[in-house]
């Protein structure tokens, strides 16, 4: 009997250490879990603050591109207002030299009226003035003075009415000169009050990233960790594509390039062309847009611990704009690159185009395109009010090239 107890205690006290094990088990996993889930959180919450503060940035770079760019519309106006005042100065002289001339005038003939022997407009004075004359050769002359006289007076009234009206046409002008002045001081004042806008945003846009300067560094590695994704994506596409043209037997007969791509005569010629539109080439998008990063590494003036390697430039345009090709050429490649979305690159001979960041696509590896024809839908950001920005390249084989250069302003 007292075995019996003792086993049964025995068992009793297993299923309890067994019933307490497994509450301990579970208590571990709940924490487990729990301490994933915050985690997870935190990785979200970190996510969600680094693409704040690169909103905030590339909102910093919108402003700071349309400050520069109000910047040159007020100096453009500063120097649109100087050339009126300059030609207001000049025509005042004018006015004024007109004024003078004509007063004189009037007093010459005048004085020329009030000096003649006869009345004015007194036939019967001319005729006694004449006809009372000592002899016929003076009676002549006196009738030749008559006509002469009436001749000038009448050309020197003509002079004297041409005059005024001269006069009264440069004060008309000067009103006008005044009146553009006057709006392009308005013009000025609106553009200088946007400007004081722009800072006064810019400033607290400053302000608040170097708050966060960890986060948007963090942000910013992560960025330049995609492009240099693209970079490396784009270098393998061109290194594919040499090393099939030199493996291919259609290359017989080719031209190699200075990177070893083999061209053909046409290839040569195109390459020879695209050379010869530097700086005459059109935009790579159908719509208006403005350069918010410009090609190579760039230091931001506010942020100093921003520095940025482009090998291109940023475009930013306006939602439901296309990308379109800048040359005849071929696409080479189309691919997908986290951070820039879908890439298309066109080889026109030895040069090649890049576009990034396109979200539908008109064209497919092979296809011939032609200048200005439409080859991709540029991506909008919903999360960042659609911001709609196409990443352009420019490249020489593997060469990186400067696009601004090559296109036309």
């Amino acid at each position: 009997m007292k075995r019996l107890i003792l086993i049964f205690l025995l068992v009793l006290v297993g299923v309890s250490s067994g019933y307490a094990q497994s509450q301990k088990v579970q208590s571990l996993k709940k924490q487990q879990q729990k301490t994933l889930t915050e985690i997870k959180n935190t990785n979200q919450q970190l996510s969600k603050t680094q693409k704040s503060q690169l909103r905030a940035l590339h909102k910093l770079e919108t402003i700071s591109t349309e400050i520069a760019q109000i910047n040159d519309s007020i100096a453009s106006l500063n120097s649109e207002i100087a050339k009126i005042s300059s030609r207001e100065q000049a025509l005042r002289g004018e006015i004024a030299t007109l004024e003078k001339s004509l007063e004189a005038k009037k007093k010459s003939y005048a004085k020329a009226i009030q000096a003649m022997p006869v009345r004015r407009d007194s036939r019967y004075d001319a005729l006694m003035f004449v006809f009372s004359a000592g002899s016929l050769e003076q009676a002549y002359r006196r009738f030749r003075y008559l006509q002469e006289f009436s001749a000038w007076k009448k050309q020197e009234a003509k002079d004297i009415v041409a005059q005024r009206d001269e006069l009264s046409r440069q004060r008309d002008t000067l009103l006008l000169l005044r009146n553009d002045r006057n709006r392009v001081l308005g013009q000025r004042t609106k553009v200088s009050q946007t400007l004081s806008r722009q800072k006064r945003e810019q400033q607290t846009l400053v302000s608040g990233l170097k708050k966060k300067e960890k986060d948007l560094k963090q942000a910013l590695a992560k960025q330049q960790q995609q492009a240099n994704a693209l970079a490396r994506r784009i270098q393998e596409a061109i290194q594919e594509e040499t090393r099939k043209a030199t493996q291919s037997s259609t290359a017989k007969g080719k031209t190699s390039s200075s990177a070893g791509y083999k061209m053909s005569q046409d290839e040569v010629a195109l390459s020879r062309n695209f050379a010869q539109n530097r700086g005459k080439l059109p935009t790579p998008l159908s719509g208006r847009y403005r350069i918010i990063s410009r090609f190579g590494t760039q230091q931001h003036p506010d942020l100093k611990y921003v520095k940025i390697n482009n090998q291109g430039i940023d475009m930013q345009t306006t939602p439901g704009t296309n990308a379109r090709a800048v040359f005849d050429g071929t696409v080479t490649a189309v691919f997908v690159v986290p951070g820039y979305n879908t890439t298309v690159i066109v080889r026109h001979g030895e040069y090649l185009t890049v576009y990034s960041n396109l979200c539908k696509i008109y064209v497919k590896k092979g296809d011939k395109v032609t200048t200005r024809q439409d080859i991709g839908l540029i991506y909008s950001d919903p999360e960042e009010d659609n911001r709609t920005v196409l990443h352009f390249q420019l490249r020489k084989n593997e060469v990186t090239l400067n696009p601004e250069s090559w296109l036309k302003q």
